[in-house]
């Protein structure tokens, strides 16, 4: 779900931003879950959807990437992620 609302949202600390605190804080409890205490947080790319009102009413959508690593890495990464996210579907009969 996307915050709503005025110019500005994301910039100072608004409900934008309080919505992508909200993922990650979601995602490290799933990951505090799932591995307990002895763990270390390796590489970490990002990907955010962002929805913008267009001039002609329209929304206007943008994707921002961002992978701190070399990028080889980051694209075997998101490979990865993409069989896991393809593995999750239901399977056809």
């Amino acid at each position: 779900m996307a915050a709503t609302g005025g110019a500005g949202q994301g910039a100072g600390g608004g409900p934008a931003r309080a919505r992508l605190m909200e993922e990650v804080a979601e995602e490290m409890d799933a990951i505090d879950a799932e591995f307990g205490e002895d763990y270390q947080i390796g590489r970490v790319i990002t990907i955010v959807e962002i929805l913008r009102p267009g001039d002609d009413g329209q929304e206007g959508v943008g994707l921002r990437v961002r992978a701190g690593q070399y990028p080889w890495v980051a694209l075997g990464m998101l490979d990865t992620a993409k069989k896991i996210v393809e593995a999750q579907l239901p399977q056809a009969e």
